[in-house]
């Protein structure tokens, strides 16, 4: 486990109920492109606050890393319904070209 990873998983011990601490494990883990571990992290956050955008946009991403196609586009049309994700336009188009792109 490197130092990151370790400061992450301290976060969320720390502070169980925060998303953020959560995100930003997943979004380690998935720039680790360690998906399954990924996704996990990443549903903590969401499940925590269900209006994170930038936390469905990485559980996408953790998705379609892991080759699942359907969960990749679930999650980010979940990142559109969000507050942020329906009046940030440049968000929508990342996220329908994304879902294009699978």
């Amino acid at each position: 486990m490197t130092d990151r990873e370790a400061m992450f998983v301290q976060m969320t011990q720390e502070f169980p109920d925060s998303p953020m601490g959560h995100f930003s494990l997943g979004k380690f883990l998935l720039e680790e492109k360690r998906f399954p571990e990924s996704v996990l992290a990443l549903e903590k956050a969401v499940a925590l606050d269900p209006n994170y955008a930038a936390a469905w946009v990485a559980l996408g991403d953790a998705h379609a890393g892991a080759q699942d196609a359907l969960r990749a586009k679930a999650a980010w049309e979940r990142a559109l319904g969000t507050p942020h994700g329906k009046r940030d336009q440049s968000l929508q188009a990342d996220l329908e070209q994304r879902m294009a792109e699978l």
